[in-house]
């Protein structure tokens, strides 16, 4: 069993920032790539940004720029900073992870979300 935890959303007016957290914890062997989701209503959900465990992190076109993709290995934490914040950055953000359980194999696990919106 793997748990993925999200935190850092909340309400923010255009243009500002926020940093997400999300831990994952459980029976971990290993930790491969890393990632942040995102799911406005009525939209499908979409990838953000995504960090391998080594090589080049990827993101949306959308976010390019403004959003920071990073990782704490030790306590298998992974962080999205967002800058300048828009208000179509509004919605639910998910942490995703690709993970070796010990004893088994590789799947992917996603959080609960956490919701991010931007207004005023």
């Amino acid at each position: 069993q793997v748990q993925l935890v999200e935190s850092g959303g909340g309400l923010v007016q255009p243009g500002g920032s926020l940093r997400l957290s999300c831990a994952a914890s459980g029976s971990i062997f290993s930790i491969h790539t890393m990632g942040w989701y995102r799911q406005a209503p009525g939209k499908e959900r979409e990838l953000v940004a995504h960090s391998p465990s080594s090589g080049t992190t990827l993101y949306a076109d959308s976010v390019k720029g403004r959003f920071t993709i990073s990782r704490d290995n030790a306590r298998n934490t992974v962080y999205l900073r967002m800058d300048s914040l828009k208000p179509e950055d509004t919605a639910v953000y998910y942490c995703n992870a690709h993970i070796t359980i010990m004893r088994g194999p590789a799947n992917d696990y996603w959080g609960q979300g956490t919701q991010v919106t931007v207004s005023s």
